[in-house]
């Protein structure tokens, strides 16, 4: 166990996990029998503690950098994307912290949720009840991030930092946030994953739903589902493929089909609005968001913990040409699990071992776990305390306003 421990440590990506099986508890030692007590009734929980026992909490590293800066103006406080201006190189530039890509980091969008819903606290709260409750976090996280924004620009500010320090990723939220900073439409990146069963499964299904759609939809909608469909099948058939880990050319390990963001890796926000099958074909269709609710420059602030959905939120930005990054080189995760993922039980141990099953493909052919190399690198080191990495970052974001400007008047 201690050596298959340090592996998982050592290999320090967050989507390996090794999980043992507990060894089953002494029987209980047999004395006389306690006369059974009257059962009482149980007051329902707060709604702090009933979104706390959800797991949701602000992270340990909520406030991000910005703060530590001279001259720091906060415009918006608390754990849920906090934000504020600085001045710097004759520019007032507006920072906004986003510590997690997950609604699951700030309790207090969760109490506005269980508040709007109404949902009783005092019964179990099951799928159903938890689909609905993770869906409206999410839609009201977008409307703070788009109200956030506003905020900055009414504040003054012409250039924004978005900080994603210490940020360990989410969910795939990071593709409609990222779009929420362009105008012009993201092409997110191509999606890789692991030949098998898993996969198979689920390139079948999502042909099916396609299927299924296209025979009640108008003939527009119906020659684009049938398409997607194909793709679909094709890519069912691209994971039925079984291919040695050895790196043959002639059948690399890792299928290839769509983008991170499904059948379709670029549309306008509200392209599939009242379609039920869009989040089929494009995820990002889920949430709610804008394009463009920022349209100025930007800059990513990443560091060696930025990872998984963050990477991806800088890589999508980064490829487009429409943000510049600034700091150290990111940790390297990348894609992790599809849809529960793959997890397999040890059969000696009884150890359920999980892993990777997909990956992300940049616009330069690498595959996001090399890490996101930054556009101005910071010699930021893993321990560094936030007061020095605010006096470096001091000494680096004019230069880095005036290429990301630059990079804005282009991209326009």
């Amino acid at each position: 166990m201690a050596i298959f421990n340090r592996i998982v440590q050592r290999i320090g990506d967050g989507h390996v996990t090794l999980a043992w099986q507990r060894p089953p508890a002494p029987p209980a030692a047999q004395g006389p029998a306690a006369p059974a007590a009257a059962p009482q009734a149980r007051a329902a929980p707060s709604v702090e503690a009933y979104c706390r026992s959800r797991s949701y909490s602000a992270p340990n590293n909520a406030a991000g950098v910005a703060p530590a800066l001279a001259g720091y103006r906060p415009v918006a406080e608390g754990d849920l994307l906090p934000a504020g201006t600085v001045e710097a190189g004759g520019a007032r530039a507006g920072f906004l912290r986003i510590a997690r890509f997950d609604p699951h980091s700030s309790a207090a969008l969760c109490a506005e949720a269980v508040r709007a819903l109404n949902l009783p606290l005092d019964r179990p709260c099951d799928e159903q009840c938890e689909a609905r409750l993770v869906t409206e976090a999410y839609r009201r996280l977008g409307l703070v991030m788009q109200e956030r924004l506003a905020a900055l620009r009414a504040a003054g500010a012409t250039a924004l930092v978005v900080d994603l320090t210490g940020n360990g990723g989410g969910s795939e939220w990071a593709e409609a946030a990222a779009r929420m900073l362009s105008r012009r439409p993201l092409r997110s990146a191509r999606l890789g994953f692991v030949r098998g069963p898993h996969w198979e499964r689920l390139w079948r299904e999502t042909a099916a739903e396609l299927r299924a759609a296209a025979r009640g939809a108008v003939p527009a909608d119906r020659a684009r589902l049938l398409g997607w469909a194909a793709q679909a099948e094709a890519a069912e058939a691209e994971a039925r493929r079984r291919c040695p880990p050895t790196g043959d050319p002639a059948c690399p390990w890792l299928g290839r089909a769509g983008f991170a963001t499904g059948l379709v890796g670029e549309a306008p926000a509200g392209a599939f609005e009242g379609r039920d099958w869009g989040v089929d074909v494009f995820t990002p269709a889920q949430h709610t968001y804008r394009d463009g609710a920022w349209d100025g420059p930007v800059i990513v602030l990443v560091d060696q913990e930025t990872a998984s959905a963050a990477e991806q939120f800088a890589a999508l930005l980064q490829d487009n040409r429409a943000a510049i990054v600034l700091g150290a080189r990111t940790a390297g995760l990348g894609c992790g699990h599809s849809w529960g993922g793959t997890p397999t039980r040890l059969p000696n141990s009884g150890a359920t071992l999980t892993v990777p099953d997909c990956a992300r493909f940049r616009a330069d052919g690498s595959n996001e776990v090399r890490g996101i190399v930054p556009d101005r690198l910071l010699a930021w080191r893993a321990n560094d305390g936030r007061a020095l990495r605010a006096r470096m970052l001091e000494a680096a974001l004019p230069e880095a306003i005036a290429r990301a400007r630059l990079l804005y008047r282009r991209r326009r």
